[in-house]
């Protein structure tokens, strides 16, 4: 690859069954902040993540297929206070477990580093991280 073509990750999108449901998930659960979209269809949602990357949640039409992937397809977000955020996670109600599957359970990498995993209202695979 020439120079003078760079390439650099800009977003990550995923479809929603219910766009306001999967709103309130990332922003309330997740912590993410809505950011402006150009479409102001009321059928996208973007999502600041960070040094100009987003999250786009784009509303799925009927009839919705239920998402078919393993902890393994995952989007991973860190913070600094896992235990925390596992407290955010019990308030909210959303299981989450380590990378066996075992509830409530935190995965440790080789590195010393802890790992959950857990899913969104649409089926999509989550991890979050204490790697800061």
């Amino acid at each position: 690859m020439s120079e003078s073509v760079q390439i650099k990750f800009n977003h990550y999108a995923i479809y929603a069954r219910n766009l306001e449901e999967t709103n309130d998930f990332y922003s309330e659960v997740i912590g993410l902040q809505k950011i402006e979209d150009p479409f102001k269809d009321h059928l996208h949602t973007w999502f600041d993540i960070g040094h100009g990357l987003s999250v786009h949640v784009i509303a799925r039409e009927q009839p919705w297929k239920e998402q078919k992937v393993d902890r393994t397809n995952h989007i991973c977000f860190c913070v600094k206070d896992l235990e925390g955020f596992m407290e955010k996670l019990n308030k909210h109600e959303v299981p989450f477990g380590d990378s066996k599957g075992s509830n409530g359970k935190v995965n440790l990498r080789p590195d010393g580093i802890r790992q959950i995993f857990f899913q969104d209202p649409n089926g999509y695979w989550l991890e979050i991280n204490d790697d800061v």
